[in-house]
């Protein structure tokens, strides 16, 4: 294992108020399995995180949709019970935005990669993603933003149907709504509804073109890394979706590490262009017609299953990030292609029949997750089930949803 600064606790800041994210305890058994103090700044209820025995303190996370002030607010009074220094990892897109604007006021009491101010923002926004890509030359599906439920009615018809809808600011969409980050529209009226509702949303809704899958339906890529003080991007690699939930799209259920060299080009291309410090998660669909790999998302943080990429050398990117920033040396990467992992509540099959794979919650050093998980997940189902069947007076219209890496309660 790294030789870790174990002076350096680490804070993990989620504002979303997903229980069932499996990556939080990925990285708070990461760290703590390398003797580092996890204080894990987010809501805990009903959630198997809180039983780790590597979370050396929880503490109470922002209100959802908070503002910048208090979550510098929150951070501060952490700050203050933690009583040194720490390394900061927000955990979810709405997170990283706020690190990012508030690293001034941040930096004296926290420890932060050096990234170009505003770049959190602009990648993770869905809209300015479609930009990024076109000046880095990556490709990038077609997308059009609509001005008027009008427009997006006849952008719809223009893409071709079906058309993948998203919010820009996916963060920003209220809690507790119908809205999804990402919805397969299957008409020009289903389009000119939803873009009714962007004042709900809190952001623009943009159309994207739907890339078909080829016939060995080997579409679905994902590359996690990160860049260190020097450029260089480490802890990571590539990986392909073998099952999402829900199936053919949304969150990946298992994973495997699998060498992909025009992936890794794309994504070391993208971050070296963009001047990016710090973990990233990017997604990638292989389109079917082409060939080429298409950015889809461009998370700037850990992605859900970034233990996936814990390679020989004792080396992930959280690992990664805590080691640069504590001025440690990072050791030589050992890949290990081949590599699995499952989530078992989307996968329970896969987990129950694939020998070796790293379990998103189950794990011999820290049982207390793993064996929380089926009941508190059985009542997460429950009340789900509950709700679907308590019809609102004037229901939305129909629509199909995909998920996303940051809904994973609903994920």
């Amino acid at each position: 294992m790294p030789s870790f600064d174990t002076r350096v606790p680490a804070v993990l800041l989620r504002t979303d108020r997903n229980p069932f994210h499996h990556g939080t305890l990925g990285a708070v058994r990461s760290l703590g399995r390398a003797g580092i103090d996890v204080h894990l700044v987010a809501d805990s209820t009903g959630s198997p995180v809180r039983g780790s025995r590597f979370v050396c303190r929880m503490h109470p996370p922002p209100a959802p949709g908070a503002p910048p002030s208090e979550i510098a607010a929150t951070l501060r009074r952490v700050a203050a019970r933690v009583g040194r220094p720490a390394v900061l990892i927000p955990m979810d897109d709405a997170s990283a935005v706020a690190v990012d604007r508030l690293r001034a006021e941040l930096s004296p009491r926290f420890l932060l990669p050096l990234a170009p101010a505003g770049l959190a923002e602009r990648v993770a926004d869905k809209a300015e993603l479609a930009a990024v890509c076109e000046s880095a030359g990556i490709p990038h599906p077609v997308t059009l933003v609509p001005d008027s439920p009008a427009q997006a009615a006849s952008a719809a018809s223009r893409l071709g149907l079906p058309v993948v809808a998203k919010w820009s600011r996916p963060w920003l969409l209220p809690a507790g709504s119908d809205l999804r980050s990402t919805t397969v529209l299957t008409s020009a009226e289903e389009a000119r509804t939803l873009c009714l509702r962007a004042g709900e949303a809190g952001s623009r809704l943009l159309l994207q073109a739907f890339l078909p899958p080829g016939p060995d339906r080997d579409r679905d890529w994902f590359f996690h890394g990160y860049v260190d003080r020097s450029g260089a991007v480490r802890g990571g690699g590539a990986g392909r979706k073998q099952l999402a939930w829900p199936r053919g799209a949304g969150l990946t259920a298992v994973g495997r590490w699998t060498p992909n060299p025009a992936v890794r080009t794309l994504s070391e291309r993208l971050v070296a262009r963009l001047g990016y410090r710090g973990i990233f998660d990017l997604d990638f669909r292989r389109d079917g017609s082409t060939g080429a790999y298409h950015l889809l998302d461009f998370n700037p943080r850990p992605g859900a299953q970034f233990r996936l990429f814990a390679d020989g050398a004792g080396l992930d990117v959280v690992r990664a990030l805590h080691l640069d920033l504590t001025h440690r040396p990072l050791p030589s990467p050992v890949p290990l292609p081949g590599r699995t992992f499952v989530v078992e509540n989307y996968a329970p099959l896969s987990a129950a029949f694939r020998r070796g794979a790293e379990l998103a919650w189950h794990a011999r050093d820290d049982l207390a997750p793993g064996a929380a998980l089926w009941t508190l997940w059985s009542r997460h189902l429950g009340r789900r089930a509950i709700r679907r069947h308590v019809r609102p007076t004037t229901p939305p219209p129909a629509l199909n949803p995909l998920s996303d890496d940051e809904k994973a309660s609903s994920h």
